[in-house]
């Protein structure tokens, strides 16, 4: 396959674009959960650490692949390899990359239909006056209800690839245009609400204030695999993104430009969510079912409170469909790698996708009873090994790739941050983020 001639119109369009594959339920669903059981501002400086020495330096690998292969995954890596003289079998690791993003994206798509179901039902009002057992019955309710979850789970397919079958710049990049800023907005706003409840100060020095004493073993491990996942980084999906990416733009500056935007949308979130859990008076350290049950028990309480939760779940719902459609594309690209016509590939995408996704939809009604490995549902088999251990892997080979494979030269142009920068990534990658990952990895094994 020769080059693509298509590219991100503007730096811009592709720091939006990035930026988008990134911010999604990692970081309005799982960051929030995840800093409630693991000690608040503990967990959140280590993140933030983490993003820096291990997040960074692998992204800014996978990119550099892909921008100075200028092919989709699987092609640019064969190309590559056979320049530097290595195995033409490093092209496998980009139809991994795709196998981990097609499974992510079959989980993801469920998932966001729940973000639908809720955003409907709060507009409607549903949640005000119930009892958190009332709440908690009916999102239960919702889960065993194959037809609701069905319908979500299509609409929301249908929304993503629909953009995707649009093309780089006529579906991706304005989409990514119009609903990055819009998703910011909505994160202001809430923000801004978020200042005016009793709970603020609260929730501010809980999630600001150092508190040396809650880090523990799991604490700084469960900091490190969020860092890795919330940057999208290991699925090939950002080495789609590098091949479009345009010639002139400096790797490491945009990168930083991402992390600041994928961090702040976390910290947004964190804000708006805890302000409103401490204002009731409730337990940030309630686990996934923070945002489904939580979160709607304590907005029903609030003056106003179904609009500013139907606000959250809008919120919710355009950044997970800002992240599906990023997650589709190297699929997609892939598919036209072998030859298929866009359109076709992302119809075959979509069936493949939503048929997967269907196994998950059953395990909570008719396969609710069907286990994998012990007790898990097919629903909790694919939202662990693709993220947990998957995603490592392919991190861990994409930066050996890129700091010990690749030529040095290749490696500088794509890079785009002068001798020093190179210099500066790659003992980086070597000797801090490849340990790190290696950790990551052992830790979600276990």
């Amino acid at each position: 396959m020769s080059e693509t001639l298509e590219r991100w119109s503007t730096r811009r369009a592709f720091i939006l674009a990035v930026t988008g594959a990134a911010v999604g339920l990692g970081n309005i669903w799982r960051f929030p959960y995840m800093t409630g059981e693991n000690g608040g501002s503990a967990f959140l400086l280590l993140y933030i650490a983490f993003v820096l020495l291990l997040g960074l330096p692998v992204m800014m690998a996978e990119i550099l692949i892909g921008r100075a292969g200028r092919r989709s995954p699987m092609q640019a890596l064969a190309h590559l390899a056979g320049q530097a003289g290595a195995t033409p079998h490093w092209r496998w690791l980009g139809l991994f990359g795709v196998t981990t993003v097609f499974l992510i994206l079959s989980f993801y798509s469920v998932v966001s239909g729940w973000s639908i179901e809720y955003f409907i039902e709060s507009v409607n009002g549903n949640f005000v006056g119930q009892t958190p057992d009332e709440i908690g019955a009916s999102f239960n309710a919702f889960l065993a209800d194959p037809l609701r979850m069905t319908f979500n789970h299509t609409l929301f397919l249908l929304l993503t690839l629909s953009v995707v079958a649009a093309g780089v710049s006529g579906g991706l990049e304005k989409l990514n245009n119009l609903l990055m800023p819009l998703l910011y907005l909505l994160l202001l706003v809430l923000a801004g609400y978020a200042v005016t409840t009793d709970g603020f100060g609260a929730a501010a020095a809980w999630l600001f204030t150092p508190n040396p004493a809650a880090i523990t073993v799991s604490v700084v491990l469960n900091a490190m695999g969020h860092a890795f996942f919330t940057l999208a980084v290991g699925a090939c999906a950002l080495m789609a993104y590098g091949a479009y990416m345009p010639d002139h733009q400096s790797l490491p500056k945009a990168v930083a430009a991402v992390a600041v935007l994928d961090v702040t949308v976390a910290l947004l979130a964190g804000i708006a969510i805890f302000s409103v859990v401490f204002s009731q008076g409730m337990d940030p350290g309630e686990g996934p079912g923070l945002m489904f049950v939580t979160l709607p028990i304590a907005f029903a309480e609030l003056p106003g409170g179904a609009w500013w939760l139907a606000i959250f779940f809008l919120l919710l719902l355009l950044a997970t469909w800002t992240s599906s459609i990023n997650l589709a594309e190297p699929i997609v690209a892939t598919l036209q790698g072998a030859g298929l016509r866009r359109g076709r590939a992302t119809a075959l995408v979509g069936v493949a996708v939503w048929a997967v996704g269907m196994l998950s939809v059953m395990s909570f009604s008719t396969m609710a009873d069907v286990h994998w490995f012990g007790e898990m549902t097919f629903f909790d088999l694919v939202t662990t090994v693709p993220t947990d251990i998957f995603l490592p892997v392919g991190g861990l080979l994409i930066a050996i790739f890129a700091a010990w494979v690749m030529p040095r030269d290749t490696v500088v142009r794509a890079l785009d941050a002068g001798p020093r920068g190179f210099r500066a990534w790659q003992a980086t990658v070597r000797f801090v983020s490849i340990p790190l990952v290696v950790i990551v990895l052992v830790s979600g094994l276990l």
